[in-house]
């Protein structure tokens, strides 16, 4: 008789403490362990239920990994009615093959939507539609995608590749989006085992995935565009509104719209000198050294918050009008996305209104923001730091090597 728990393997301890999640099979007096992807600490876990533990201090995002458990104990249970149907005799063995699927043959494409699925089930929506995009482009410029085994992803396979994307027109920075995405893939593959190193198509001697980044138009305003921004408040209630947020932004460090978003009260915290805006980057809060950005609430900023809570319809907590219903998961990450298409389409006509030279979008704020405090002579260690930047060469994208009027300078000298 066989029999199936999802456990921690304790035998298997990381670096960081924690044990694999596992489906564990017995049968026959053989024992089978299967990594399901997730990990945690015996403080995490509870062996009552066999699930992560139901409390948000310790594991934060339990209700997404219990989900993803309970999905794989459904797939279990699937593949186990398919033997009874055909009456098969399985060994651990088939299981697994059966269990896993087409991934463990070597299957990129298959492989590639089983990390799309753990990655929306554990709560990283936007990296999930990120490699779900990616996933698609990888599909639309090789008809034979879905049948690809990782053997075949070689070098020749990533220049044909970014060939046949560069003929239909697309542009650099695109290309090397999808394949940093495909590298991602294929590395967290090797280190599963899913696929083998021999075909490695990237790193020494492979496809430099660097060379495609493109410079992009820098998108920040003028001076005397900020200032007109700063001094134009609007009739039109929904304009007034898109011109705050987009100055919150500005004044909060150039926060990204998808921060904005989720700002609510308990991000605002005393400290030593003052009331702060405390927060970690949607974008970068799961990476191991990811710190928070503290926002001193200035004068600017204050006035901001008291016009939003007196002015406009505030959700739960929330500081800004941004989600206007209690979302979770991939609900709440589509509705932010839908708001934000909004918000830039009114930023545009205000952007129109004022005679702005670009098109306005909550983007601009970030850029704008970080060439002003290069203007007032910050260092770009100083400005990567208030961007939440992991390192400096990415501070770098968004600010000139010098600034206009010295390169105005050095033309008048020759």
């Amino acid at each position: 008789m066989a029999r199936f728990r999802i456990t921690v393997f304790k035998s298997n301890v990381r670096k960081d403490k924690t044990y694999p999640v596992c489906l564990r099979i017995s049968k026959n007096g053989k024992v089978k362990y299967i990594d399901l992807g997730l990990s945690a600490t015996e403080a995490q876990w509870n062996p009552e239920t066999d699930r992560f533990k139901k409390d948000r201090r310790t594991v934060p995002n339990h209700e997404n990994y219990n989900a993803l458990l309970n999905h794989y104990e459904e797939r279990k249970d699937a593949v186990l009615r398919k033997f009874a149907e055909t009456r098969t005799d399985w060994t651990i063995a088939q299981f697994e093959e059966e269990f896993l699927g087409a991934s463990r043959k070597g299957k990129i494409y298959d492989y590639w939507l089983r990390l799309i699925q753990n990655l929306k089930a554990t709560g990283h929506i936007g990296n999930g539609k990120v490699y779900e995009r990616d996933l698609h482009l990888f599909c639309l410029y090789d008809p034979k995608a879905k049948e690809r085994s990782f053997a075949e992803i070689d070098v020749k396979y990533v220049n044909r590749l970014n060939m046949a994307m560069e003929k239909n027109g697309c542009c650099g920075n695109t290309r090397m989006h999808t394949l940093k995405t495909l590298r991602a893939v294929i590395n967290k593959a090797i280190k599963e085992k899913e696929a083998s190193a021999a075909t490695y198509p990237f790193g020494s001697g492979g496809f430099e995935v660097g060379k495609l980044a493109e410079e992009t138009e820098k998108r920040y305003l003028l001076p005397q565009e900020l200032e007109r921004i700063k001094n134009s408040p609007q009739q039109n209630r929904v304009l007034e509104r898109a011109r705050r947020i987009f100055l919150f932004s500005y004044y909060c460090f150039g926060m990204s719209f998808v921060d904005v978003a989720n700002l609510t009260t308990r991000n605002i915290v005393m400290l030593e000198t003052g009331a702060h805006i405390v927060y970690k980057r949607q974008k970068t809060q799961n990476a191991k050294d990811a710190k928070p950005i503290r926002i001193l609430i200035t004068p600017p900023i204050r006035e901001l918050l008291e016009w939003f809570r007196a002015n406009t319809p505030l959700t739960g907590d929330h500081l800004l009008p941004v989600v206007t219903k209690e979302y979770t998961g991939e609900e709440l990450y589509n509705h932010v996305r839908t708001r934000y298409k909004r918000i830039n389409m009114n930023l545009k006509k205000l952007g129109k209104a004022l005679g702005i030279r670009l098109t306005l979008t909550t983007y601009v704020s970030r850029h704008t923001m970080a060439m002003v405090l290069q203007g007032n002579n910050q260092s770009r260690e100083v400005i990567s730091q208030v961007l939440g930047h992991r390192n400096l060469a990415t501070t770098n994208v968004y600010l000139d090597s010098f600034k206009t009027d010295v390169l105005d300078h050095a033309a008048n000298l020759l």
